[in-house]
């Protein structure tokens, strides 16, 4: 087999009810929210999976084995390598994920997804490497419309630190991490600007920009979305 030419980071939560989407209850129930989340995370993997020659990787936190779907998420997982989150605040569990692939897969360049963007699918993410490796870009970032951000490529994963400290969570926290690499003397480029699913209005609309998608699916089946827009 040859050695892959980047690795795709997917950043992801077991989906326990009650400890994901919390902020999409209500209108829906904590077991409604953790089915959203898990057909959230299960079209990502097989976004990241699809990557040509990338190599797949998911950080992990939580247990497996309180999630739902935790059958149908075992097997999408298979072709991936699994590493445990590390570090207290998220942006410190950012930069763990992407040194602990760095580690794995020594030289290659890393972007990292999370699992709140189903709509990402594989022709983008392979879109979002090729111009990771444009000349003159030392990374990019995909801001989010509320202010944050979903995707974060750097041809050295290591410079991940730079962003260790950004608090997240905030209106600005696209801003200050954008601010943060190139403060840190990196040429980044800015990817498309997405949707990431935290109100029933983003879980209606991520549905309708992705329609094939277990997540749109998965938001169909839930009666809590119907009024959602």
């Amino acid at each position: 087999m040859s050695a892959p030419s980047a690795a795709v980071i997917v950043l992801a939560k077991a989906p326990e009810p009650g400890r994901v989407k919390t902020r999409l209850c209500p209108p829906a129930t904590p077991a409604e929210a953790a089915d959203l989340a898990a057909a959230a995370l299960l079209d990502t993997l097989d976004a990241a999976a699809g990557v040509p020659g990338a190599q797949p990787v998911v950080a992990l936190t939580g247990r497996l084995a309180g999630a739902v779907r935790r059958a149908e998420l075992a097997a999408a997982l298979r072709g991936f390598r699994v590493v445990p989150q590390r570090g207290a605040a998220l942006g410190e569990r950012i930069a763990a994920a992407h040194a602990d692939t760095a580690a794995l897969f020594a030289g290659c360049p890393t972007l990292q997804i999370g699992m709140d963007t189903p709509q990402a699918g594989a022709g983008l993410l392979a879109a979002c490497l090729d111009r990771l490796r444009a000349p003159g870009t030392d990374g990019v970032l995909g801001l989010a419309t509320d202010g944050g951000w979903w995707a974060l490529g750097l041809r050295d994963p290591y410079a991940a630190r730079l962003v260790a400290g950004v608090p997240t969570s905030r209106d600005d926290t696209g801003e200050r991490t954008l601010r943060a690499l190139r403060d840190g003397g990196l040429r980044i480029g800015l990817l498309p600007e997405l949707t990431d699913v935290d109100t029933a209005a983003d879980a209606r609309a991520v549905a309708d920009a992705a329609p094939g998608g277990r997540f749109a699916a998965a938001v169909e089946r839930c009666p809590a979305f119907e009024l959602a827009s």
